[in-house]
């Protein structure tokens, strides 16, 4: 099959947004306050149009409708649970004086993310490129903000930023590592399954975790803006979906 290349490709390229964090360490605070709410507006938006305009129409093709909502409820609570188990490890695992232990499960919980995320836009790049592509997307645009914070979430951690950086990378290659699990498992398993699982993903990383942080931070301005991104980013995702259509 021709589309490994392309799979692996994308899952590198992915990988080395992990590196973005490190323009955080050029920016004034202030500066990367006021640029990371919008990203992260642009990063819920194309995360939900991703997975309504691109994602279930293409899982929807191949799965009942009974189960193909039982496994976008699966991707959902998956994710829901995974942060909760971590969250418990933090509370009960860790010491208040110390913030070397939550800098480990930043990057668990990061490359947990991106195994699925791998997992879910290779499956649907193997049933239509097009929308695989607009999945990859979806996703690269949640990776930048979130490789923001996460960098510096290492860095107030206590770790070097070298050391940062090259974690942030190693925990970004488990992205390429669930589409190579997604590309082995394409002659065996429903990838239409796959999908509606990542869907389902991807509906959990928006409206719990990226949405909150918007929702209430700035006055009425800055909550424009934040709209503004919003709705700017599930425009560009109808378009390519309008595109991938026809």
């Amino acid at each position: 099959m021709t589309e490994l290349p392309w799979i692996l490709g994308g899952g590198l390229l992915m990988s080395g947004i992990a590196m973005s964090g490190a323009i955080s360490l050029l920016m004034r605070e202030a500066t990367l306050e006021r640029i990371l709410l919008p990203l992260v507006s642009l990063a819920a938006a194309t995360l939900l149009g991703g997975a309504f305009f691109h994602m279930l129409p293409e899982g929807l093709a191949s799965v009942r409708p009974l189960n193909a909502g039982l496994w976008v409820l699966v991707g959902f609570s998956t994710f829901l649970l995974l942060e909760q188990l971590l969250s418990w490890h933090h509370s009960h695992g860790t010491h208040s004086n110390s913030r070397e232990p939550v800098t480990y499960l930043i990057l668990l919980g990061d490359g947990i993310h991106n195994f699925i995320g791998g997992l879910a836009v290779a499956s649907t790049f193997l049933i239509d490129a097009r929308a695989g592509i607009a999945a990859w997307l979806a996703a690269a645009a949640h990776e930048v903000p979130q490789e923001l914070g996460d960098f510096g979430v290492l860095v107030h951690g206590g770790w070097s930023r070298r050391r940062a950086l090259a974690w942030n990378f190693i925990s970004g290659l488990t992205f390429p590592l669930g589409a190579l699990l997604a590309y082995l498992l394409s002659r065996h398993f429903d990838l239409g399954t796959l999908v509606l699982f990542g869907a389902g993903s991807f509906i959990y990383i928006s409206a719990s975790d990226l949405i909150p942080e918007i929702k209430h931070r700035g006055g009425a301005g800055a909550a424009a803006v934040h709209f503004g991104f919003f709705a700017l980013g599930l425009l560009l995702m109808f378009a390519l979906a309008r595109y991938v259509a026809h």
